[in-house]
């Protein structure tokens, strides 16, 4: 009988123990950082170097300002861009390449007429970077 009432003490201290314990939630913070200061946007891939002018296609920028790719794109929903994949390091382009915090040539305009005009996209990327084949 004792071992009975032992039994019972303990599972008592356990439920008490229990009862007791602070409610822990669960927290995940991901800081993704600052989006590379490209002159022309950056690459939509890792380690998202800085692009040439000419990778992007004019619906890349709103008001000249490039909308991001990658973890940081802030355009619309089910974006869909043109981009020249011979101004990437991946598809052998060897090239001048803006560095981080460069300021663009004057003479390149971005998003406007005159750049949709000079651009020659062979390629539809979506915002994290997926080739499009049904788009180009």
């Amino acid at each position: 009988m004792n071992g009975l009432k032992y039994l019972a003490l303990a599972a008592c201290a356990g439920l008490v123990s229990i009862a007791a314990a602070p409610v822990s939630q669960a927290q995940i913070s991901i800081n993704i950082g600052t989006p590379p200061s490209c002159p022309y946007g950056y690459y939509d891939y890792a380690p998202y170097s800085c692009s040439p002018y000419g990778y992007y296609g004019p619906e890349w920028f709103s008001g000249g300002a490039f909308i991001g790719a990658g973890r940081w794109f802030h355009g619309p929903a089910n974006f869909h861009g043109h981009v020249n994949n011979q101004f990437d390091t991946r598809h052998g382009y060897h090239g001048p390449i803006p560095k981080q915090n460069e300021h663009p040539n004057p003479s390149n305009h971005l998003g406007d007429a005159q750049h949709a005009q000079n651009f020659h996209g062979n390629e539809s990327h979506d915002n994290q970077g997926h080739v499009d084949h049904d788009r180009h």
